[in-house]
């Protein structure tokens, strides 16, 4: 007997209807999850280039850099989740604006054209330092542009800063886009809500930032390198402001669906304050939120409270995107009279438990850490520009 799709990994409670399943699994909020970590990595960096944070410096070039590993990375789960990934070219060949997934490839690309034109920019004195040392992968990365003048270096400053500019609405409109996507769903009760987007783009600016707090923190403590303390604290202070209003968007969504009171209310209630008590009140808001924000804002911040707040927010926002995907999203029933439990395929058994299991999860988490590996070996992320004159 032949599996439906999502049966393996559904548990189902009282009345649901006989074809229902999850069909969205943990790479549907993977996706968005490295997504939102693109937005707010960009938008991190952005503080410097674009309003003058002088105490983020040491982090700007290392928070644009992680973007674009990040970035490559982003779309990847969809590929994991679609059973036919090899005809994704055709969105390339047949590109219109009535789909907000179709026009996300015209988003993707160009916001990747705007990071990977900003970080050419930002290293271009560093990759004609070794270019004239005669290193044959820096030639080819001059471009041919070998201008390193006073006029020119100017301009290389205020390109950084445009670039930076208009990519904060970029990657503003990148990961609202994803929040638009699940809004417009009216089928889905607990998605129904004009605030999803706005929902959906702040924990992406909480989940980068606090990302980029734990990296920098990991890789000064691994390659023994001075830890600016200045510019973990300023990272810190602005994690804290944004989680103020991340935290009061759901807030405010939760007590709108509560008002409106509408037929779907009475069994959503019991899925969100019953069924899914511990993994949104305690775990979501509790740890990845109200206690993050706590210890930032206590005086004298140090580098540990910064690290422990980061990581309580990276899991928690993780925990906000399976549970507005996989328990509020998909936990009620189309019949309003029954629940649905998504169980993660820990052991894969076959190449679908395999592809949509905890392996490929792993993966697709851990592979923007080794791109940002690699582009550290190319370019060198703590450097000075100038570094090879």
């Amino acid at each position: 007997m032949i599996e439906a799709h999502g049966e393996i990994w559904t548990i189902k409670e009282l009345f649901t209807y006989p074809n229902e399943y999850i069909y969205w699994t943990i790479h549907i909020a993977i996706y968005p999850y490295i997504t939102g970590l693109v937005a707010g990595a960009f938008v991190l960096s952005s503080f410097y280039h674009v309003f003058g944070v002088k105490e983020l410096k040491p982090v700007a070039r290392f928070s644009l850099l992680f973007s674009l590993a990040l970035l490559i990375m982003a779309p990847t789960p969809l590929l994991f989740h679609l059973t036919q990934p090899q005809r994704n070219y055709e969105m390339l060949l047949t590109p219109h604006f009535y789909s907000a997934i179709a026009s996300f490839t015209v988003v993707y690309l160009t916001y990747m054209f705007i990071v990977v034109y900003e970080i050419w920019v930002a290293y271009r004195p560093f990759i004609i330092a070794q270019a004239q040392q005669g290193k044959f992968l820096y030639k080819i990365l001059t471009l041919g542009s070998y201008d390193l003048s006073t006029q020119a270096l100017h301009t290389d400053e205020k390109a950084i800063k445009f670039l930076a500019a208009i990519g904060i609405p970029s990657a503003a409109f990148l990961h609202g886009y994803v929040g638009f996507i699940f809004g417009s769903v009216k089928a889905v009760p607990f998605w129904k809500t004009p605030l999803m987007p706005f929902i959906f783009l702040m924990s992406a600016v909480i989940s980068g930032v606090a990302l980029c707090i734990a990296t920098y923190v990991i890789i000064c403590k691994l390659s023994k390198r001075v830890l600016d303390v200045t510019a973990v604290q300023s990272m810190g202070k602005i994690l804290s402001w944004f989680i103020i209003i991340a935290f009061l968007f759901e807030a405010i969504d939760l007590v709108f669906h509560g008002y409106l009171a509408e037929e779907f209310w009475e069994p959503l209630s019991v899925l969100l304050f019953d069924k899914l008590f511990v993994k949104i009140f305690v775990m979501q808001w509790g740890f990845g939120m109200i206690l993050p924000f706590i210890l930032l804002i206590l005086p004298r911040l140090t580098v540990t409270r910064a690290f422990i707040s980061s990581i309580l927010v990276i899991v928690g926002v993780f925990m906000m995107r399976m549970n507005v995907i996989q328990g509020g999203g998909q936990g009620l029933s189309k019949s309003l009279s029954g629940f649905m439990t998504y169980k993660l395929p820990i052991i894969p058994h076959n190449m679908e438990t395999f592809r949509e299991g905890l392996f490929a999860a792993v993966f697709l988490l851990a592979m923007p850490f080794v791109l940002l590996w690699i582009f550290n070996k190319i370019l060198p992320i703590f450097k000075s520009q100038e570094s090879g004159h």
